[in-house]
């Protein structure tokens, strides 16, 4: 979710069948729930100081063998609940993460625009939740331009631009940012989809357009219903969530992906500035999982490989 140092932003469950329901209105349940899902457990992690990497983690982790992780599981692909575990992505790729460090990935889910300051209270050890790395985000500055906390550092593992969602048949015609102008559009809060939104209705009124008025949600699932019900005309959002939504909310009746993938940027596994051995241990980590074929073979699980990434980077976002 690819901006706000303060949010989420904002990059498209059985899983056809389950996923317009949860996108649309079951994800809405989860927003400030515990449900947790464990990475690591499945295909036959080393868990323990055996793993190759077990050693360069922190000694607090190594001592109690978890990597407490935020999320906000209301993003499918990415994550989202499913019969009681979080799953998805950023899940399939903590476990990939794991067979190298020999530890748990713990995912807990919470509102995304809580999700930094979790991390840097000590709530989550990192953040995996499809957060667009930004350099706003690693100097802790807000949607404001003001300090709003230390910052984080990113291992990046993704790369996603964005896209418009809009109701089936696109009624309103919308091709680009630009068509918005004079329109209403729905966003979830804090993401920098929220951000994109506001600038362009500052071009739009420079422009005399027309205003272009933001609803701005707590969850994604709610923007989309807004879209749904005609109340706003898009909605926008990371390209493989938005072009997953498109495919299986309501059978793949409820919505279409229209215009350009824009912004291409990277998603980061946010680490607090000041714990630069869990961050590395996660770069390698991450290294050692795409020489090895595992990082592929978990984004292959979720038909996202375009999105793949070559190279473990830090900090890479602008």
């Amino acid at each position: 979710m690819t901006a706000s140092t303060s949010g989420r932003a904002a990059a498209a469950r059985s899983r056809m069948a389950a996923a317009g329901a949860i996108a649309v209105t079951g994800a809405l349940l989860l927003t400030a729930c515990g449900d947790q899902t464990e990475g690591g457990k499945e295909g036959g992690s080393v868990q323990g100081s055996a793993a190759p990497l077990f050693s360069k983690l922190p000694k607090s982790i190594q001592e109690s063998k978890v990597i407490k992780v935020g999320t906000d599981a209301t993003y499918a692909p990415m994550e989202f609940e499913e019969g009681g575990k979080i799953v998805g992505v950023d899940p399939e790729v903590a476990n990939a993460l794991s067979k190298q460090l020999g530890v748990t990935f713990q995912f807990t889910s919470g509102t995304f625009d809580g999700l930094i300051t979790g991390l840097n209270s000590g709530r989550s050890d990192v953040i995996m939740s499809a957060m667009s790395d930004t350099k706003e985000r690693q100097q802790g500055i807000d949607d404001k331009g003001k300090k709003a906390g230390p910052g984080v550092d990113f291992v990046d593992y993704f790369n996603s631009g964005v896209s418009l969602l809009v109701k089936k048949g696109n009624p309103k015609g919308i091709k680009s940012l630009d068509d918005l102008c004079g329109e209403k559009v729905a966003v979830q809060r804090g993401t920098i989809y929220e951000t994109t939104f506001k600038d362009q209705a500052k071009k739009c009124d420079k422009e005399k357009k027309g205003k272009l008025t933001i609803e701005s949600f707590d969850s994604d699932a709610e923007a989309q219903t807004r879209v749904k019900s005609g109340g706003a005309v898009a909605d926008l959002n990371d390209f493989p969530v938005a072009s997953y939504i498109a495919k299986t909310a309501g059978g793949g009746d409820d919505f279409e992906v229209t215009g350009d993938q824009t912004e291409a940027g990277p998603f980061g596994i946010a680490v607090d500035k000041d714990n630069t051995q869990l961050r590395d241990a996660l770069r390698e980590a991450l290294d050692r999982s795409i020489a090895d074929g595992s990082y592929e073979k978990a984004l292959a699980k979720w038909d996202v490989t375009d999105s793949a990434v070559d190279k473990a980077t830090v900090n890479a976002g602008s």
